[in-house]
């Protein structure tokens, strides 16, 4: 027997008890007559004490070879501790040691394995292995396995069936890049990693499996951003016989029953806001409503003046930033050049300050009046004491970049609260939008999503104005979770195909398995996918994402602790049909 407790397990009611614990050795104390040692498992830290009066001496000279991150077992009795440790759950006791075995032992650790490590980001990820050991990370996979088992206990009362669906599926020209897997059975034939189990739980919902639901890994071959993986995890589901708000309703529910199960957080009934009105108020279709600074847009007002930055915008739009007024020129101007940078792009930044006293001091003094300010800042809601910033150029560009405004001051003025949650539906999206160089249509969702049943008639004459019968869920300015109501009768399926240019064998060839279901009684059907790695996050308070993961990818989308992707050898490349050209300049 390796242990008979855990080390975070013994208490007081256990003192005279003879026990047997394993664990990791984390510190050593040695006082020549008596040593004390902290073991350590994933339930806590127990202190072991050695006593030359008590222990056998062949004890004391094997502690004495052993170093931090040994795996040791040991035997002995559970006494009171003199001097108790209140931050440890075992603080009270520690155990008198009679017998002791290394079962393996360590080099030094690259990092100090505390929860406050000397360890940077590259080589923890390096020795991921190692610094799970650390608390801090420990907890956090603790968390995400509480979330998880939340989930499957309330969809699961609910009447829904876990259902594992395919990873080996057929690539399909729509969303991301798909990761492809070539076939050693079938030359010059592939798999794809599904970028969502979408099409199955659309036939699963075909098969009568009226509510199904799957936490699932998802694959995405995209160009990597801060804090976004190749790989993530889904709290996947779809339900039949529902509407919009069947669905929303359900779902509200889970994130309800998350907030106050995992974060002790009452919430009421979310606020739901078309996407037109989240671009016109915020920038975004993903806004943070924890805070105000909502646009106010202002062409009637600061337009057919003698300013022509603005007389030539499409759009000049403001915010009111709270309690700035007091900002200095040398303030200014960095917040200025800020919102020039690249990643931003705005040409330049117009600036009133209001003031305590009522009165108004602007960038753009020399054009426009007392009376003309007043204005503006009733527009943008701004008091006494704000700074009231403008942006013009291009409707599309000027908002998001006053959107990324907006984040970055709340950031800085301490007004984004991790532990105050604000979850808002945002609905009735775009069905396609426009690609930037080639023009052409894309579902702005996925093409089974179906269209508002009164903008249908607009599918092939002015297929901009249909709205999605889709919706998104967004949580402290982060998507959490998207769905829709589905495509389920192939009149409509091939519409929407054409729409995307997709020629009828087009269609029939990449989704004839979903178009032939559609004609055995489809019914009506509709779910939603949560992400589940951000969903933790935000539930704990945090952003990061890959702090939840327990083997995440860097930013670079390569694992650094096992070195992938790699290359493989020639061998392999030849069963699989597949011939490289390396040249000197690639």
């Amino acid at each position: 027997m390796y242990r008979t407790h855990t080390n975070g397990e013994l208490r007081i009611e256990n003192s005279g008890e003879t026990v047997q614990l394993s664990g990791w050795v984390q510190k050593i104390r040695d006082k020549g007559f008596m040593i004390w040692v902290d073991l350590r498992d994933r339930y806590g830290v127990t202190q072991l004490i050695f006593d030359q009066k008590r222990t056998a001496k062949e004890i004391m000279d094997l502690v004495r070879t052993v170093g931090r991150e040994y795996v040791v077992r040991v035997e002995g009795k559970v006494i009171e501790r003199e001097s108790k440790n209140p931050h440890l759950t075992t603080g009270a006791v520690e155990v008198l040691v009679t017998d002791m075995e290394v079962l393996n032992p360590s080099e030094i650790p690259p990092f100090t394995i505390e929860d406050d490590t000397d360890g940077g980001d590259e080589i923890r990820m390096r020795y991921r292995y190692l610094d799970l050991r650390r608390n801090p990370v420990k907890e956090k996979l603790i968390f995400r396995h509480n979330v998880t088992m939340a989930v499957r206990n309330y969809l699961s009362s609910r009447g829904f069936l876990e259902i594992e669906t395919p990873y080996l599926i057929k690539s399909t020209p729509e969303g991301a890049r798909d990761f492809v897997v070539p076939s050693r059975m079938h030359p010059g034939e592939f798999y794809a990693l599904p970028q969502s189990p979408q099409t199955f739980k659309q036939l699963l919902m075909v098969g009568g499996m009226d509510k199904y639901f799957q936490i699932v890994k998802c694959f995405r071959d995209e160009d990597l951003r801060a804090d976004r993986q190749p790989e993530f995890t889904q709290i996947d589901c779809e339900m039949a016989f529902v509407q919009q708000q069947d669905v929303m309703q359900m779902f509200e529910g889970l994130t309800r029953y998350l907030l106050k199960e995992i974060a002790g957080v009452e919430t009421g009934e979310f606020p739901q806001m078309t996407y037109d009105q989240a671009i016109k108020r915020y920038g975004n279709d993903k806004p943070d409503i924890r805070f105000g600074m909502e646009f106010g847009e202002l062409n009637d007002l600061a337009q057919h003046r003698e300013f022509e930055v603005f007389n030539q915008a499409e759009l000049v739009v403001g915010i009111a930033l709270p309690n700035c007024a007091g900002y200095s020129r040398k303030e200014l101007d960095k917040l200025t050049k800020w919102v020039k940078r690249p990643q931003i792009g705005a040409k330049g930044l117009v600036y009133v300050k209001y003031n305590e006293d009522g009165s108004f001091k602007s960038s753009v003094d020399k054009f426009y009046k007392a009376s003309d300010f007043e204005a503006w800042a009733d527009r943008t809601g701004a008091s006494p004491g704000d700074l009231i910033c403008i942006l013009s150029g291009p409707a599309s560009d000027t908002r998001a970049q006053l959107s990324a405004l907006r984040m970055e001051m709340a950031e800085r003025l301490n007004l984004r609260n991790p532990r105050e949650f604000a979850p808002l539906w945002v609905v009735d999206f775009p069905l396609f939008e426009t690609d930037k160089e080639t023009g052409a249509l894309h579902a702005m969702h996925h093409p089974f999503t179906a269209p508002k049943p009164e903008d249908r008639e607009y599918l092939e004459t002015a297929p901009l104005k249909v709205r999605a019968n889709a919706y998104d869920l967004v949580l402290n300015g982060n998507e959490v979770g998207g769905g829709s109501i589905r495509i389920h009768d192939q009149t409509l399926q091939k519409r929407m195909f054409s729409a995307l240019g997709f020629t009828s064998e087009e269609a029939q060839a990449q989704f004839g398995f979903l178009m032939n279901a559609f004609k055995y009684g489809a019914p009506p059907h509709g779910g939603l996918a949560f992400g589940l790695d951000r969903l933790v996050a935000l539930l704990a308070g945090k952003e990061i994402i890959r702090d939840f993961i327990a083997f995440p990818k860097n930013n670079s989308g390569r694992d650094v602790m096992i070195d992938a992707p790699a290359l493989i050898d020639a061998q392999q490349l030849e069963e699989l049909h597949l011939h490289i050209r390396m040249d000197k300049e690639d």
